[in-house]
């Protein structure tokens, strides 16, 4: 069980769509080394209009202009462990933005039900 509350730091990393490392998508590559590393928590966010260094727009409006869209990786857990995690960070990131903040988790707890399964108490599916 993870449970993370009070001051926290969060790294946001902005990088392409379409950057890869390995042959896989960066992004999920940095989702899976957080996880590795035993982050509390990492989500990842497709932007539907952005630029970045080269100034050039990347929107999903315009389908000749729809590939590579801006993706961000928000991972939060204390500050130890997110600056632990830096160097993988600038081991993968070559081209794009890796933003620290500091910030405040008010509530986070991973649960378990009977014998370590995930609790699905009051959660409903679609």
């Amino acid at each position: 069980m993870t449970r993370l509350t009070g001051s926290a730091l969060r790294v946001t990393v902005f990088v392409g769509e379409n950057d890869t490392w390995h042959h896989k998508p960066l992004y999920s590559e940095i989702v899976h080394r957080a996880h590795a590393a035993g982050l509390a928590g990492a989500s990842v966010f497709r932007g539907i209009e952005g630029y970045g260094a080269s100034s050039l727009i990347h929107t999903s409006r315009l389908l000749s202009l729809s590939e590579d869209l801006p993706v961000a990786i928000v991972i939060v857990d204390s500050e130890e462990r997110v600056r632990a995690f830096l160097p993988q960070l600038d081991e993968l990131v070559t081209e794009g933005l890796v933003i620290l903040d500091d910030c405040e988790v008010i509530r986070y707890a991973g649960r378990e039900g009977k014998e370590g399964e995930p609790d699905t108490k009051g959660k409903k599916s679609l």
